[in-house]
């Protein structure tokens, strides 16, 4: 998988589970928060760590966020800042903002001042909106452990036509196909001859470095 660049702004349980996140992945992240003491507590843990008043137009600016792959913005309790914050990131150009809402009338206003995705992190964790920064075939990842994961994923091009057999995911990655979803149903323990078909997703279970191996060799074939 190729590295990307990250912004995180605002350190908090939240931001800083999606900034350690990213970086143990392999991509470069810049942490950015407030306070100085917050800053510091991650700097060993990111790419880049730095103290910045997000609603600081000029000091954003100086940053050159627009060059990122995505921002986070996780400001915590100060909705007028994360929405001033998500208003000057639109501003000057970054691509892709995700911004943390408290409220679903928080999000709206989000939305509308820029944002292009909303998560509320009673409903996401932080982990999880991580994974699915990097990859469009992941549609739901779940963390049993700090280890293990479950994750339903939409099957590459490089199975179709195959049987779970002949896929191998076992013996190659250590990681089980527990069901397979398609529109006629659901499909619990599926059986080795089972084949892969376009459209099909795979519910799937291993640890987290064989799942991110996965995906990182079959989207490449």
């Amino acid at each position: 998988m190729k590295a990307k660049q990250f912004a995180v702004i605002g350190l908090g349980r939240f931001g800083s589970s999606i900034a350690q996140t990213l970086c143990q992945m392999g991509h470069e992240v810049l942490a950015i928060d407030a306070e100085e003491e917050v800053v510091a507590a991650i700097a060993e843990e990111v790419t880049h760590a730095v103290q910045v008043d997000s609603t600081n137009e000029a000091a954003l600016q100086s940053l050159a966020l627009e060059s990122f792959d995505a921002v986070i913005v996780s400001i915590g309790q100060n909705m007028q800042a994360s929405i001033l914050t998500t208003l000057i990131l639109k501003e000057i150009g970054v691509k892709y903002i995700v911004a943390k809402a408290r409220t679903d009338l928080h999000g709206k206003v989000l939305y509308k001042t820029g944002a292009t995705k909303v998560v509320y992190p009673e409903r996401d964790m932080g982990v999880r909106v991580a994974h699915n920064l990097l990859t469009t075939n992941l549609l739901d990842f779940i963390e049993l452990s700090d280890e293990y994961s479950i994750v339903e994923m939409e099957a590459f091009a490089a199975m179709f036509g195959k049987s779970l057999q002949e896929l191998n995911l076992r013996a190659s990655f250590g990681i089980t196909v527990m069901a397979i979803k398609r529109e006629s149903g659901v499909n619990i323990s599926p059986a080795a001859e089972e084949i892969i078909n376009e459209g099909d997703i795979l519910i799937m279970v291993g640890e987290n470095e064989s799942l991110d191996k996965i995906e990182s060799v079959l989207k490449s074939e």
